[in-house]
């Protein structure tokens, strides 16, 4: 009888291991990234595939681009020719704006192609769509004068890029190379690139990774980008990954090597930095940002300036065409508008012209102490009295020409009633409105008015007397002396705490 339970009992407790173990392999495959039995049948094949990786099978899998290069000085020839002795006939891509110049003197024997991505009436669109011509699973990016060592080095690239499958793109360092990742943010919206400070790189989740460095990424995901092969590579490679919320690891065991030294020569290295900047700058331009943050907190604007017309048109019915796009008033638009109505403020207050913030303007100071994001304009009111005090404010209400004062700014009367305006410059024409009100039985009122303005209204005097001051863009201006129920009367309860957002979209 002692036996049985002994037996009874192990056959209990082995159930119990068993139950556990079972559980245990349940919430492991539970934990997994959820991915469909087609996926995971493919990495299988995949992590077959590359243990069958030679010469003659590896051209079928992996194409080589080489996009970030000079035409004043290369090593494209030399670059190509040994990876060609290393890797065999693989497909290698020079891809630029447009034809290198001096011609590239590279061996018609090898599957190395020029492919240039500017417009050419002569040829079909299909040639120099770079989605066409790519036929393998992986792209791997390399820098001009780079070396490679041979099939087992890529096989060991692939497996890094497959060991995680959120991961869509491995940077691979070069030889004696310290790859750093530096934290950014884009702000489509305010059409603004942010960059934080550079750190030690830790090979997860690396969102821009600073150093000469080749990238591993599938051809499925570089063909995913709106902007692919556009210099400077690799940072525009990052702001789109960045928005797509893409991982970028770095790779640590592996390496690419270095054929020779290029730049060293002091007008060539500046020659290399200008046309780096070059790019940069049309790369911004071409998908909207304006202002770049460096990690000093110092900003460079690659928008509208003084002698350059402003960032949008004319504005129907109150609404600029930023805003039918989702977005909001340029940086340097805004930039315009700041020192357009610091210059404004400082001329008044030497003249003794008494001026206080109006309608919109004043919301923004007193919710941000600035311009409403997407604001276009700044508007001031001024006793009418008081335009004689300003020799600039008397030539503009008098006469049909617009006066220029000594900082470029342009003082003239608004084609749109009987009120003046000043502009940033003859060009660019982001301004600030000056309204001219006058007392009338204790009621501010003037000669012309908005009525697609709702607080465009009389109101009393009392507001203005005395005069406050109230901070705006970084300055102490003059507003009515109590903002709070001046803005109440003229937009409505709670206008201050409660913003009503354009264009019916949700701020970010």
């Amino acid at each position: 009888m002692i036996f049985p339970r002994k037996l009874r009992k192990r056959k209990g407790i082995l159930a119990i291991l068993l139950t556990m173990l079972i559980m245990f392999f349940f919430y492991l495959f539970k934990s997994l990234p959820e991915e469909s039995s087609s996926n995971t049948l493919r990495h299988v094949s995949e992590d077959s595939k590359s243990k069958a990786i030679n010469k003659q099978t590896l051209k079928e899998l992996l194409s080589i681009i080489i996009l970030d290069f000079e035409d004043f000085e290369n090593a494209l020839a030399k670059t190509t020719d040994a990876i060609h002795g290393v890797l065999g006939d693989i497909p290698i891509f020079i891809i630029s704006n447009r034809l290198p110049y001096p011609p590239l003197e590279l061996d018609q024997d090898t599957s190395a192609h020029i492919v240039t991505l500017e417009n050419d009436l002569s040829r079909n669109h299909s040639a120099g769509c770079m989605a066409n011509l790519i036929k393998t699973e992986f792209v791997l990016f390399l820098p001009d004068a780079s070396s490679l060592e041979g099939v087992n080095q890529i096989k060991s690239f692939l497996a890094f890029l497959q060991f995680k499958r959120v991961t869509k793109a491995v940077a691979i360092p070069q030889v004696n190379e310290v790859l750093q990742c530096t934290s950014f943010s884009v702000d489509l919206k305010r059409w603004s690139i942010t960059y934080g400070k550079d750190y030690l790189a830790h090979p997860v989740n690396c969102p821009l990774v600073k150093g000469n460095h080749g990238l591993l990424v599938r051809t499925e995901a570089i063909q995913s980008l709106p902007m692919p092969f556009t210099r400077p590579f690799p940072l525009t490679f990052y702001v789109q990954a960045k928005l797509k919320g893409w991982n970028v690891r770095i790779m640590k065991s592996g390496q690419i090597g270095v054929l020779s030294k290029l730049y060293t020569d002091p007008h060539l290295k500046w020659k290399r930095k200008k046309s780096e900047a070059d790019h940069l700058r049309k790369f911004y331009q071409s998908v909207g940002l304006k202002q770049e943050t460096l990690p000093s907190g110092i900003s460079q604007y690659y928008g509208c300036d003084k002698h350059s017309p402003r960032c949008f048109g004319t504005v129907v019915k109150d609404m600029p065409r930023y805003l039918y796009e989702g977005r909001w008033t340029p940086p340097c638009c805004l930039r315009a508008l700041r020192e357009t109505a610091a210059h404004v403020f400082s001329v008044l207050e030497k003249c003794g012209v008494r001026y206080w913030l109006e309608g919109g303007t004043l919301l923004g100071a007193a919710r941000l102490g600035d311009i409403i994001p997407w604001d276009y304009d700044v508007d001031i009111g001024i006793y009418k009295e008081d335009i004689t005090k300003c020799q600039l404010l008397q030539h503009a209400s008098e006469g049909p020409e617009a006066v220029i004062d000594d900082q470029e700014f342009v003082w003239e009367r608004a084609n749109e009633g009987d009120f003046l305006r000043v502009q940033y410059s003859e060009t660019n024409h982001l301004h600030v409105d000056i309204y001219p009100f006058y007392p009338k039985d204790g009621v501010m009122t003037k000669d012309t008015w908005f009525a697609t303005h709702r607080q465009d209204v009389e109101f009393s005097e009392s507001f203005l007397k005395p005069l406050a001051k109230i901070n705006f863009t970084g300055r102490m201006v003059s507003a009515p002396n109590n903002v709070k129920k001046f803005l109440e009367y003229k937009f409505g309860k709670g206008v201050i705490e409660n913003p009503r957002y354009p264009n019916l979209r949700k701020p970010v």
